[in-house]
């Protein structure tokens, strides 16, 4: 296991880290400063709504509590180049990569039918509710790179890959294990990012596979590499030599990044009948944010910095509530507007026979 950081947030400069302590050190005190910043914003934000699934004011909400040093480093590792595409937790990286995380409030109010253009929001592609499904979706589009001849030149500044984040319990998906067959075969230019917190819902890790998970790609002829997963220094130079490596024409690799899920799987589950509150309480100790700030408190940081941080996650959550709140209703236009690139004869009536229904209650609906 890839491990930079201490559990006491030291610098670990032993053999083993050698190969990527360039990566850190690359990176400014700002940059530095700013992994920090990640995590603690999506903490709060992760916090709040949850409060509001809670409150009623979203159907459902998954949390990332305790998985935000794998998402934030694996996330600041991308260039602006590359294509994302998450799994539905993927809270950190969306926020990273540009996306006004409101438009995931929106998925689980149920004001939209599931997203933004990708295009648009650097190349962060939809939120995936179908397991597994992405992994097939972010290799058949790293075939596609391959194919426009936008990978391999040599040009790390333009030269895209791709990366796609699941779980655990996606490994045991024929979908991801078809995506490791097409991916092997055409060696695509992109890293499989799995963010092993322990739990497929309510199945553990051990019932899933007898093996460590990073060592399933092996197999199919993709190199695999574990990393801790709370430690968001590896996340981040693991997952950059590892992206630049499959945009060299590398081919494609796995990490394996080893965590845990501090809360529910959703806010749907009850992880108290199935969880040990003493395994918990272990890794609850073992928090990525703590870590990463007894790190910065030797180099970079003041108690004012870390207040400063504290009281704009808070504004950041605040303004979430106050928008969230005041979501208004969508219209009916939604859900025909989009179904068809042009407007299309069927749309159409179907669009005026709702319209019609409705108004048959004389406003009383």
């Amino acid at each position: 296991m890839v491990q930079l950081l201490s559990p006491d947030g030291e610098l670990q400069t032993g053999a083993a880290a050698a190969e990527y302590l360039p990566y850190v050190e690359a990176l400014s005190d700002e940059e530095l400063l700013q992994l920090h910043r990640d995590m603690v914003i999506t903490r709060r934000f992760d916090v709040e709504a949850t409060n509001l699934q809670r409150q009623g004011q979203l159907a459902l909400w998954p949390p990332s509590h305790g998985q935000e040093a794998a998402q934030v480093g694996s996330a600041r590792a991308t260039r602006r180049q590359d294509h994302v595409f998450p799994s539905y937790r993927e809270h950190s990286v969306a926020m990273i990569r540009g996306l006004d995380v409101f438009e995931i409030i929106k998925i689980m109010r149920g004001t939209t039918n599931g997203g933004w253009n990708p295009a648009e929001q650097n190349n962060f592609h939809l939120y995936t509710l179908v397991l597994g499904s992405q992994a097939l979706h972010a290799t058949g589009y790293a075939m596609g790179v391959t194919l426009d001849g936008a990978t391999g030149t040599g040009d790390l500044d333009n030269d895209q890959a791709v990366i796609v984040y699941f779980g655990d319990g996606s490994t045991s998906q024929g979908d991801v294990s078809e995506a490791f067959v097409f991916a092997a075969s055409f060696q695509t230019p992109e890293v499989f990012f799995l963010q092993n917190n322990q739990w497929a819902i309510s199945v553990p890790v051990s019932v899933q596979s007898r093996i460590p998970l990073f060592q399933r790609s092996i197999g199919f002829g993709i190199p695999g590499i574990q990393i801790d997963g709370n430690d968001v220094l590896a996340s981040y130079a693991v997952t950059r030599k590892n992206l630049d490596d499959a945009r060299s024409g590398g081919g494609p690799r796995l990490i394996e990044a080893f965590t845990y899920r501090i809360g529910a799987h959703t806010t749907s589950d009850d992880p108290t009948k199935y969880r040990e509150s003493g395994t918990v309480a272990d890794w609850v100790l073992k928090d990525p944010i703590a870590r990463y700030e007894k790190f910065l408190r030797t180099r970079v940081a003041s108690d004012a910095v870390f207040a400063e941080i504290a009281t704009e996650a808070d504004d950041f959550a605040a303004d979430l509530r106050h928008r969230t709140v005041d979501l208004p209703i969508p219209g009916n236009d939604k859900i025909f507007d989009n179904v068809y690139s042009e407007p299309h004869p069927v749309m159409v009536e179907q669009k005026q026979w709702l319209a019609d229904y409705e108004a048959s209650f004389g406003g009383e609906a």
